[in-house]
């Protein structure tokens, strides 16, 4: 009889229940997308609705999950493969999108909202479901690694530069630098490391945890708000490259890279798994907050939610057999 590889040992079967939990969790993003399209044809709601909700989420509920996840984070040298991956898809994502705007014909903001929002996955609302759907609890640390050290510091650093240069405002060093010192997710990250050997008071954990459960129904339904079923064909290229993108080309190029390196780890699959998460909801809120393509940024998060539900399972099945 064949022996299964030792990289194989975690393997986490997917279970009824367990597809049962994700189509839960289908069912309650949905639910608030639903909500939110509901909301935008009652004239009880104002036109800035899915901005306020954006801007609560970002400097409230985001930070406040930072919060409480940062005090696990532990980094080795076994796992330190999930805090360079998203670096490496950060490169591979923003250098494919450079070569295509000019031979597409994207627009400057078409171009801006696909730098922004393609290379930042959602690797914690989405992930951490998926990671312990399909890999277990084990995988859950390195998730966090991936998501903290990876997506977040991307998303604070990286994304103020991207404001910075497709909304035409200042470039200069110093000022992106206090930008991304001063933003939220930021603030809390550093807040979070700074204070890791400290338990929170109960009553702080208990309000940190009541704000982070905030950030799906928040986010979602701004995201409902804003979308419309309709997209113009201009939208329809850059939406089309920009899934393309995340949901297929990254995680499979991390997959060919990580097996060429001789990276058969946990962590080194946890790491491909989130690299084929879709486009993080927040990065989309903002992109459509700072006026770059409202239509395709917000097209980008809520398809992409979708189809990651069909495209993820296919990951984890090659994860497996390469």
């Amino acid at each position: 009889m064949l022996e299964l590889p030792r990289r194989l040992s975690y393997f986490h079967p997917v279970t009824h229940a367990t597809w049962s939990r994700l189509l839960a969790n289908f069912i309650m993003i949905g639910t608030f997308v639903l909500l939110g399209i509901l909301f935008r044809r009652l004239k009880a709601f104002p036109a800035e609705t899915a901005q306020v909700l954006n801007m609560f989420a970002l400097y409230v509920s985001l930070p406040a999950v930072i919060l409480l996840k940062v005090p696990s984070l532990t980094l080795t040298s076994q796992n330190a493969i999930a805090a360079v991956v998203p670096w490496c898809m950060l490169l591979l994502s923003a250098v494919i999108i450079q070569l295509l705007a000019k031979p597409c014909g994207w627009t400057r903001q078409t171009t801006g909202a696909l730098m922004l929002i393609v290379p930042i996955g959602n690797t914690s609302f989405m992930g951490v479901p998926m990671v312990n759907a399909f890999f277990g609890a084990a995988g859950i640390p390195h998730l966090i690694l991936y998501d903290q050290i990876g997506t977040m510091l991307i998303f604070a650093t990286y994304g103020s530069i991207i404001l910075s240069i497709y909304t035409g405002e200042s470039t200069r060093i110093k000022t992106i630098a206090l930008r991304a010192l001063l933003f939220p997710p930021t603030t809390a990250l550093l807040a979070g490391l700074l204070l890791r050997g400290w338990p929170y008071p109960q009553a702080l954990t208990t309000a940190l945890e009541s704000l982070a459960g905030a950030l799906t129904p928040l986010v979602m339904t701004a995201i409902g708000y804003q979308m419309t079923l309709r997209l113009r064909r201009t939208t329809l290229s850059p939406l089309s490259t920009g899934l393309a993108i995340k949901l297929l080309i990254a995680p499979l190029v991390a997959l060919l890279g990580c097996r060429l390196l001789g990276f058969n780890s946990l962590a080194a699959d946890i790491a491909i798994f989130e690299a084929g998460m879709p486009p993080m909801v927040t990065a989309s809120a903002l992109a459509a907050a700072a006026g770059l393509g409202v239509e395709l940024s917000i097209a980008l998060a809520g398809l992409g939610i979708i189809l990651a539900f069909a495209s993820l399972p296919l990951l984890y099945t090659l994860i497996h057999y390469f």
